[in-house]
Formats: C-alpha cells, structure tokens, sequence
C-alpha cells in the first residue's frame, strides 16, 4: 500500500546503515528482498534475528557471494529489481563481480545504492570506521558536550542512520523517479561523512555570521544557554526545556513561579550562571511527572525526559500510534506519514532464505528459473517454513 508499492530493491546483507535504508524502503511498501550470507557472520550482534528491528518488512534468499554460481544468481535476481544498495567497503563488489558496471550492463535502468563511511573515493575510502568516527571529521562530535566535558556520542544516530541510511533512502528515491523519466540508472555514492555534514548546515551558516562559537557548551543550542537545556527534578529524573522566544520564555518563568524582575535578562549571558542557578534550584522542588502537571498545555516549550520503555505509553505517542509492536517486539512505526499510501511493516525479520521463494515468485521468476537459482546456491524458503 505504501507509495513505493511496486518498487522492487535488492539488499545485500550488512550492518547499520545499510539495513535501516532497507527497513525505511519496506516501510514505505517497497519489496525488499534481502540477500543474506548462507552462514551467521554475527552481523545482528549477538541478538536472535526476530529481534533485528531494522531487517522488519523484508524476505531473504541466501547466497554464496564468494562463489562463481553465487555471483551470476545475484546478478539474476538484480535484472528483476529496480533498485539494488549494498554496504561493503569500496571496491568489495566489484572484486566479486557484482560492481555498478557489470550490473548496470546487465540492468540498465537499476538504481545502484552504495553505503559507506567515507566515500567511494578519498584518502580514507580504504580505511575502518564507525559513527563516532565519521562524525569526528565532520565537527559534529566536537559540537555536542558540556563546556567542563569532553564530547558525548549521541549514540550512533548521526552517521550510521541520519547521515546514513536515511541519506542512501532518500538518495535511492530521487534516483528511481529520475530513472522513471529518463529510462537510465545510476549509482547513487551515499557516505556517512558527507550525510553528517549536511546535517550540520544551519550550524556553518551560524558560524559565518558569527553567531556560533565552536567552544563547546556555549551556545544556544548545545546546553550553553540555561533556557535551552535538562535539568534534574527531586525525583532524580530530568526534564526538557527549549524556551528559546521571548513568548515561550516569559510562560516558562510563569510556570515555574519566577519573577523576572528578580531574574537576569533572558540574553545577558553574564547573567546565564544566575539564572541556571534559579532554574536548577526551581527544578529540584518537584518532581519530573509533578512538573509535567504544572507545564501541561502550556507553550512553554517543556517536555519530560523520557526513557525508551517510558515513551511508548506516553499519552501523544499513544494517540498517534508512534510506536507499535510487531512479531513480540515493541518498535517504532514507520514515518512519515501519507494520508493515501500509508506504509506499514509487512513482516516481522525473516530467518535467512524465508520467505524467499514467494518472493522470487512475486517477482516473476518461473518455477524453472527458481529450480535454476537453487542450482546456482540460491536458498530460498516458502511462507510455510
């Protein structure tokens, strides 16, 4: 139902960046066929497959990409598909015979996602990394800490799935609509590096304009400002506050039961000490879900802080149905929202090869052709098993 119903795309299995690109294609009725290796490599970290979130939505087929017959029914399969995206280092397919060139001359019309770190070219193209890495390069991890800390990881949100995989989805969008006027394909280079930098733009045009200093900590939005920032509540939880416009500001203060006579001016920041002083001291009166009741309906701009557990049964997240559970695990629903082509979780992850019969069939191989993959090393399973 969703609006790439009748989109077909190729995954090769990996790690990260790659499957949350896959998920976010399925989610949105994309029909993602995952190529897995015959043997666990361990790439889900220890956790039963049904518990890969990010693998929801897809079927699998198993193949040996090491071997000749595993490499011509990989190219079998990406013939029959519009979009294909894998996540190996550079240079990695073309090595097993399965590179852009070969395959676009088999499939001149696919659309050739590629997801890595750095880049396919570059100095570090070659090299290892993960998130903390790629986002280090950009200036992005310098930014985000305390001013008397070092930097803090924002766990692995930044490059392996903004500047990731929602890069490579997007980027794999605009190529199948451009392929769908001009009848060609091409190779879409989505780097982690690159995705996380273009998170950061309205920091560089700041930064231009000279109102944001690369001293951590001390600015508007990165917990330099006391009206932009958590702070701790009797209960030992914590609360958000975002109070950045004057209007927002002076309801904050309301709320909170303080004069701002008494107060610093909101933007005197050598009153900032004073007021977080004021603001902590205010906080610390009451607890987190005591604060929620004195801040609801307010435009204040205050949020609890939540736990992941704690945001599932949270009132709006409830009525808008953010989070829902499939296969026993409780995850978030897929985004965003079309008001005539929902998308929705198809499936729950698949073991390796299931589903996949079906799915070659669903993609028009015939019973034949299908006896001919298996012969090549092509494990695929029916819905029944």
């Amino acid at each position: 139902m969703g609006p790439l119903s009748g989109i077909r795309v190729l995954e090769f299995e990996a790690i990260g960046p790659g499957p949350f690109c896959g998920m976010m294609l399925a989610d949105m009725g994309a029909d993602v066929l995952l190529v897995d290796r015959p043997n666990d490599p361990q790439l889900g970290l220890g956790r039963d497959r049904w518990f890969d979130v990010m693998l929801r939505g897809r079927r699998s087929v198993t193949l040996d990409l090491k071997s000749a017959d595993g490499v011509e029914a990989a190219l079998r399969l990406a013939s029959r598909a519009d979009a294909l995206i894998e996540g190996f280092r550079p240079g990695v397919m073309e090595r097993l015979g399965l590179g852009p060139d070969t395959v676009l001359a088999r499939s001149p019309k696919l659309v050739y996602g590629r997801m890595t770190g750095w880049g396919q070219d570059g100095p570090l193209a070659q090299r290892a990394g993960h998130d903390i890495n790629y986002i280090a390069l950009t200036g992005i991890l310098h930014a985000i800490g305390r001013a008397d800390g070092a930097p803090v990881p924002p766990l692995n949100l930044v490059g392996d799935f903004g500047g990731g995989g929602m890069l490579l989805a997007f980027g794999v969008a605009c190529a199948l609509l451009e392929a769908r006027r001009s009848g060609k394909g091409q190779v879409v280079d989505a780097a982690m590096v690159d995705g996380a930098s273009l998170l950061s733009a309205m920091f560089w045009g700041m930064l231009a304009a000279r109102r944001w200093s690369e001293t951590r900590g001390a600015n508007l939005l990165d917990s330099g400002a006391p009206w932009y920032d958590v702070y701790q509540t009797q209960d030992g939880k914590f609360v958000a506050i975002g109070a950045i416009e004057p209007k927002f500001y002076a309801e904050l203060l309301e709320r909170l039961g303080l004069d701002a006579g008494t107060l610093p001016a909101q933007h005197d920041r050598n009153g900032w000490p004073e007021l977080r002083r004021r603001f902590m001291e205010s906080f610390r009166s009451k607890t987190r879900d005591e604060w929620s009741a004195v801040f609801e309906g307010s435009d204040a701009c205050f949020a609890p802080v939540l736990t992941f557990s704690e945001a599932r049964g949270n009132d709006h997240n409830a009525a808008r149905k953010a989070f829902v559970e499939s296969g026993k695990v409780v995850q978030p629903a897929p985004a965003p929202r079309f008001s005539r082509t929902p998308g929705a979780i198809r499936n729950s992850p698949p073991e390796r090869g299931g589903h996949g019969r079906d799915a070659l069939e669903d993609w028009g191989f015939s019973s034949g052709e299908i006896e001919q993959l298996a012969a090549l090393g092509c494990a695929a399973a029916p819905s029944a098993s």
